[in-house]
């Protein structure tokens, strides 16, 4: 039976090999999960993802949730898989024993949460936005908004979203002009409008929980005047029932082209001068604490988009080697049998760049969550600042890389199916549809990269990227008694020299001003970055690789051959590239930045 989800050798691959999550269990916070516990957490998912998400994902995309009597209703398939989600603990998952919770490391709840992603990224969405917003509550609410509204969210009862955009605004939320007017009783009165809200809307739930960015009447202008309101769709009485509804309405519904079953909403909050918010943290640090919920849905837009990569590899590897087409370059003999498409070398060509893309980003979500659990469970408390600050480098590439190369995999996908994969008779066309959303969620990858050059990269005196240049060393070096590596080290070698030179310079500008010039090139640095990373995890894969068959397992030996393939493409054919992009960067060419508006 072929993979649809993600290949289950390859997550203990990494999970077991690469990243060694059974050392987790020597944590005191995980001392009572072992290797089976994760096994068992993760064959649930695969089956809940398998029997219930995974069935009415296309027609959840053939049936867009309409706007019906001011309310969202979806298919009615959605909620017995948020049912099923919720029952086995996933939203959970990472919480304590003692609130209910699987108390599993982040690395095997983001393993267990990719095969939902992969399975149906639109109905996965609901549960992924209410844990981020339960996160946020529980990181900065008191005990009152803490027992009114997070305990009900633990519970499954309430869901959340994040509510930042606005029409005028955009990306830009120092013009958010949604206010926030104190009351006599503590609470606050929204009144202001915003849009591309998912999971704004819809009966999963008793509630949703709002988490909303307005300014308050004394609010400094820009970034700095922005607080955090929690914003109930129906009030909560002091006894925890529902109380009558709040002054929040469904304007409408945006249809996009793909995560067409999650709703996109458009929210009124106030209308009626009567939309009753409560003060999250505190006042004008809304943006603050809002962070910690966009940098969780950073790294798991990146995951989203990677399983969205990951399935139509799968799905284009399958068909590939059931499409009978063509003969042999060098058959002449046209009586001779159809061979299928996969002994094509240019089909192999799309289906190992596929594979790099995907199992190299794949491996680095899953280090950026392994990175986590040493922020929180490292063994000293400068192991766990040292994992904090390689994290907040590696974001804005787990969130923003694979949104540009897992979509250029699906991209792949198509064209292995021909012109069968233009067609909506193949699953293929939707995975791209649904992953070309990714680049626009959580920061366009502009935005990532004016992120990790103009911010992370200095970020405490440049901590992160000394951590990060001694990890690829250290791979580097372990590389070493593995003869058939030694072109692949190479090349990383050069390329992280190179990138060093040209980042050195760049920085250079910006510390004397030159902040126009130094950043106008800032998503080709993104890039060349992120090609870096992924290639160091490559390597990082390849050695676990050339263990692995000397270990001399028949059974394994065709899966540690396609990983030291995948590694060898990604370095001799992608990163090359990056020379001629470094060589742009250093320039400070200037074609982008020179072109005037009346030009185009």
């Amino acid at each position: 039976m072929p993979e649809t989800l993600l290949c289950p050798r390859n997550l203990a691959f990494e999970l077991y090999e690469v990243l060694d999550a059974q050392a987790l269990t020597q944590r005191e916070r995980f001392t009572e999960h072992s290797r089976e516990t994760f096994d068992a957490a993760i064959d649930t998912a695969r089956s809940i993802a398998e029997k219930l998400f995974a069935p009415h994902n296309r027609k959840a995309d053939e049936n867009e949730p309409r706007f019906e009597d001011g309310q969202a209703v979806l298919i009615p398939e959605v909620k017995p898989a948020v049912d099923a989600f919720l029952a086995a603990g996933f939203h959970n998952a990472a919480r304590d024993f003692a609130d209910g919770g699987m108390q599993l490391p982040t690395l095997l709840s983001q393993a267990c949460f990719a095969h939902f992603q992969a399975a149906n990224v639109g109905t996965t969405a609901y549960p992924f936005l209410t844990m981020g917003a339960a996160n946020l509550i529980e990181s900065f609410g008191s005990e009152e908004q803490k027992r009114r509204f997070l305990q009900p969210m633990i519970e499954g009862r309430f869901f959340g979203t994040m509510a930042l955009t606005e029409p005028q605004a955009g990306s830009s939320l120092a013009d958010i002009r949604t206010r926030a007017e104190p009351a006599d009783d503590g609470s606050y009165r929204l009144r202001g409008n915003k849009i591309f809200i998912s999971g704004g809307d819809h009966a999963l739930a008793e509630n949703i929980v709002h988490l909303v960015l307005a300014r308050l009447p004394d609010a400094p202008p820009g970034v700095k005047g922005i607080s955090l309101f929690i914003v109930p769709k129906f009030l909560v009485n002091d006894d925890a029932s529902l109380g009558p509804r709040n002054d929040v309405l469904l304007a409408g519904l945006f249809h996009k082209m793909g995560w067409r079953g999650t709703t996109s909403t458009a929210l009124n909050f106030g209308d009626n001068g009567q939309c009753v918010g409560y003060l999250l943290g505190q006042p004008h640090q809304g943006l603050a604490c809002m962070f910690q919920m966009m940098n969780e849905a950073r790294i798991g837009v990146g995951l989203g988009a990677v399983m969205l990569g990951y399935a139509g590899y799968l799905y284009s590897l399958d068909y590939a080697r059931q499409r009978p087409q063509g003969r042999a370059a060098d058959s002449k003999n046209p009586a001779t049998p159809a061979v299928a498409i996969i002994e094509h070398s240019d089909v192999r060509r799309m289906l190992l760049t596929q594979k790099a893309y995907v199992e190299g980003a794949f491996d680095l979500a899953l280090y950026a969550a392994r990175l986590f659990d040493d922020t929180h469970t490292g063994a000293t408390p400068e192991a766990r600042q040292q994992a904090q600050q390689l994290l907040d480098l590696l974001t804005p590439v787990v969130k923003s890389w694979p949104s540009e190369f897992c979509l250029k995999a699906n991209e792949l996908a198509i064209q292995v199916l021909g012109g069968h994969g233009y067609t909506r008779d193949h699953i293929v066309e939707q995975y791209y549809r649904d992953n070309r959303l990714n680049p626009i969620h959580e920061g366009t990858h502009g935005i990532q990269s004016l992120d990790l050059l103009g911010r992370k990269l200095a970020q405490h005196g440049g901590a992160g990227l000394k951590l990060l240049v001694r990890a690829i060393s250290e791979t580097c070096q372990r590389s070493l008694p593995f003869a058939g590596l030694a072109a692949l080290r190479t090349a990383l070698e050069r390329l992280l020299n190179a990138l060093q030179k040209v980042t050195l310079g760049l920085l250079g500008d910006l510390g004397q001003g030159q902040v126009t010039t130094a950043l106008a090139n800032s998503a080709l640095y993104l890039k060349v970055f992120g090609h870096t990373v992924i290639g160091w995890r490559w390597l990082e894969q390849a050695i676990h690789a050339e263990q692995g068959l000397a270990r001399n397992d028949p059974a394994d030996e065709a899966f540690y051959r396609g990983k030291l393939q995948a590694a060898r493409y990604f370095l001799t054919w992608e990163v090359p590239a990056c020379h001629h992009d470094l060589a742009l960067l250093e320039a400070r060419d200037d074609v982008c930045l020179g072109t005037r508006p009346q030009w185009l």
